[in-house]
C-alpha cells in the first residue's frame, strides 16, 4: 500500500449490540480520536471506534484498520450482518476527503478542464460553486452519473439516491456561501498566509478555511504553471514550525497533487510538444528529484533524455526534493507508471530513441523505487511497455530495409537487452534465431569481402553477445551454435587454421594464435575452434615450440592462460 491515500472514519454504537454507524470522516487522525474520546467521556453513546482507511489508487479498494476502540465490548453472539444501503457521504465535510474529491474530478472532468479548475478549487470557491450550480446541467449530469452505480451496488432506486445526493450537494452549496457572505474565509494574499494559517490552525474547520484561503489566492491564475508558481509561493510563505506549518503545506499539496496527477496540468508545466519519452523523463525528475540528479551525473544515457527545465519545474524540484508534498511526488509516479503502462510510442518517429528513453527511464524509476512506488509495479509497468518494442511493426521500422545480417542481428541483441520480462525475453530471442538462422547471415559471411580471419572474429563477437541479452541457456544455446556452424563453413571455405598451422612465423606465435582461436577470442566456438585446438595441440608437442616459448617467457605465461581457458570451456 506504498503511496496509498489515507482518510479516519469515526464509528459510533449507540447501544450496546447495536450496528456500528459511521459519523464522521476526516483525513486528520488527531480529530477523529478526540472526538471519539469526548462522545465516550460525554456518555452520548455506547462504543466508538476509529478505523483508518487506506485507498489503493490501483484498484480504488479501501484497507481499514482499526486503531482505536472505546466502549462495550463486541456482542459474543453473531448477528445477522446488516447491509450498508446508506450512501458514502453524509456531511457536506465528507466531500474534502481524498477518495470525495478523486471521484468529483471524474465525474466532472470535462467542467473542471474548461476552466483550469481543479477539485480543490471547486470545493473552497464560492464562485466557482455558483457557476456549478448556475449550470443545472452539469451539475445534474454528475449526480446521476455517481446515483446509477451506487443504486445497483446498494439495491436502492436511483430517483431515491439522487435525492439524497442532490440534498447533500445543496448543504454544501449553502455552506461555502454562507461562509462567503459572513466574511469567514480568510483573504490570504490580505492578511499573510503564514499569518492567517496561524490564526486558523485552532479552529475545528481548519483546513477547510485555510483551503478557502489558498483557492483565491491561485484563483486569478489562468494557465497551471501560473497556478503551481503561486502555489510555492504560498509554500515559501509557510510557517516556519509547528502545527501550522504542518496544515498550510498538507493544504497546498491537495491542489498540487490534482494538478500534477491530471495530464492537463502536468503536460502544460512540463510540455505539450514533447514526445511521450520526454515527458515521462521530465516527470521521474520531478518525482525523485535527488536519485535522478545523482543519476545523470554518472549515466549520460539519462541526462540525454531530459528537456530544459522551465522555471515552474526548477522551483517544483526543489520543494519535491525535501520531505513535504509526499502525495505529489506519489501522483507523479503514478502518472509515469500509467503512462508506460499505455498505447502511446515513446518517441514515434525514432524506433532506436525509443529504446534509449526506455533504457534511461527504468534506470532512474528504478532509482526512485521503493520509496514512492513499489519495485515490482516499477517492474512490471517495464514488462508490459516490452511488450510494444517486440510487435512486428515496431522491429521492422527499427531494423529498416538497409542494414547488413550483421548489423540486423547486432540490433536485435541490443533490443533483447532492453526488454524485460520471460515471455518478452523469449520473444525476442526468436527475432534472433531467425535473423541467425537465415541463409542471407550465411551467404553474406561466407562470400563478403572481408578477409577470413575479419569474418571469424565478427562472428566470435556475436556469439558472445548473444548469450548479453538476458535470454536463458535454452535460447541463446543453438544460436551460438549456429553462428559455430558458420564459423566452422568461413574457416572451411579459407583454409585458416591448415594455413596458420604450417605458416612461417615463429611457432610460438602461430601457437597464441590457433589457441586464440580454440579460446573463441577471434572465432566463434564450433567446428572452427575445434580444428584449431588439434593443431594447438599438435604444435605445442614439437620441440621448434618449446624452444621457442623458452626463449620468451611472456608468451609461456599467455600460453598457460589461454590453455586454462579451453581446458574449462571444454
Amino acid at each position: 500500500m506504498t503511496g496509498a491515500q489515507i482518510h479516519y472514519e469515526l464509528f459510533i454504537r449507540r447501544t450496546p449490540g447495536a450496528a456500528w454507524v459511521l459519523d464522521m470522516a476526516t483525513e486528520n487522525r488527531a480529530l477523529a480520536t478526540k472526538t471519539a474520546e469526548e462522545m465516550m467521556a460525554a456518555g452520548k453513546v455506547a462504543a466508538v471506534k476509529v478505523t483508518k482507511e487506506s485507498l489503493n489508487p490501483e484498484t480504488r479498494e479501501f484497507q481499514s484498520i482499526a486503531i482505536m476502540t472505546l466502549g462495550a465490548a463486541e456482542p459474543s453472539k453473531a448477528k445477522p450482518v446488516r447491509e450498508d444501503n446508506e450512501p458514502l457521504c453524509f456531511t457536506p465535510q465528507d466531500l474534502y476527503t481524498v477518495h470525495a474529491r478523486d471521484r468529483i474530478g471524474r465525474l466532472l472532468e470535462h467542467w473542471l478542464d474548461r476552466r483550469n479548475a481543479t477539485p480543490f478549487e471547486l470545493l473552497h470557491r464560492p464562485d466557482l460553486v455558483e457557476e456549478l450550480e448556475n449550470s443545472g446541467t452539469d451539475l445534474q449530469h454528475a449526480i446521476q452519473k455517481i446515483a446509477i452505480p451506487e443504486a445497483q451496488a446498494r439495491g436502492k432506486t436511483v430517483h431515491e439516491l439522487m435525492r439524497t445526493f442532490q440534498g447533500l450537494v445543496e448543504r454544501a452549496i449553502e455552506r461555502i456561501l454562507k461562509d462567503s457572505k459572513k466574511g469567514n474565509l480568510p483573504d490570504v494574499d490580505k492578511e499573510g498566509f503564514a499569518k492567517a494559517a496561524e490564526r486558523v490552525s485552532r479552529e475545528p474547520e481548519r483546513a477547510y478555511l485555510l483551503g478557502a484561503g489558498v483557492a483565491a489566492s491561485i484563483a486569478p491564475a489562468r494557465t497551471w504553471p501560473d497556478k503551481v508558481i503561486r502555489l510555492l509561493d504560498l509554500a515559501d510563505a509557510a510557517p516556519v514550525v509547528g502545527p501550522p506549518r504542518g496544515l498550510a503545506l498538507g493544504v497546498i499539496e491537495q491542489p498540487l497533487a490534482e494538478i500534477l496527477g491530471s495530464r492537463a496540468g502536468l503536460d502544460e508545466l512540463i510540455g505539450k510538444d514533447l514526445d511521450l519519452g520526454v515527458r515521462l523523463a521530465a516527470m521521474a525528475r520531478l518525482a525523485a528529484a535527488g536519485p535522478v540528479a545523482a543519476l545523470m551525473k554518472i549515466e549520460p544515457a539519462v541526462a540525454k533524455i531530459m528537456p530544459p527545465e522551465t522555471v515552474a519545474t526548477q522551483r517544483l524540484a526543489k520543494w519535491l526534493a525535501t520531505e513535504d508534498f509526499q502525495a505529489v511526488r506519489v501522483a507523479i509516479a503514478r502518472r509515469v507508471l500509467r503512462e508506460l503502462t499505455g498505447p502511446r510510442r515513446l518517441r514515434p518517429n525514432d524506433p532506436t530513441g525509443e529504446i534509449e528513453t526506455l533504457r534511461a527511464l527504468a534506470m532512474a524509476l528504478t532509482a526512485a523505487a521503493g520509496s514512492l512506488v513499489p519495485l515490482d509495479e516499477v517492474q512490471a509497468a517495464f514488462v508490459t511497455r516490452s511488450k510494444t518494442l517486440l510487435t512486428p511493426d515496431f522491429v521492422e521500422s527499427y531494423i529498416g530495409r538497409d542494414r547488413s545480417a550483421k548489423d540486423e542481428i547486432e540490433a536485435l541483441m541490443w533490443l533483447a537487452e532492453n526488454v524485460i520480462g520471460a515471455v518478452n525475453k523469449r520473444q525476442a530471442g526468436r527475432y534472433l534465431a531467425s535473423a541467425i538462422g537465415s541463409l542471407r547471415f550465411e551467404k553474406e559471411l561466407r562470400n563478403g569481402p572481408d578477409a577470413p580471419g575479419v569474418k571469424l572474429e565478427v562472428l566470435a563477437q556475436l556469439q558472445r553477445g548473444v548469450a548479453r541479452g538476458g535470454l536463458v541457456p535454452e535460447d541463446y544455446g543453438p544460436l551460438q551454435a549456429k553462428i559455430g556452424d558458420v564459423g566452422g563453413q568461413v574457416e572451411a571455405d579459407a583454409k585458416v587454421v591448415t594455413t596458420l598451422a604450417r605458416g612461417q612465423s615463429a611457432p610460438a606465435l602461430r601457437l597464441l594464435v590457433l589457441l586464440r582461436m580454440a579460446a573463441g577470442e577471434i572465432s566463434p566456438i564450433g567446428p572452427a575452434a575445434d580444428r584449431a585446438r588439434a593443431e594447438a595441440l599438435k604444435l605445442i608437442r614439437q620441440d621448434e615450440t618449446r624452444n621457442d616459448l623458452a626463449r620468451a617467457p611472456e608468451r609461456m605465461g599467455q600460453v598457460r592462460q589461454l590453455m586454462e581457458q579451453i581446458t574449462k570451456a571444454a
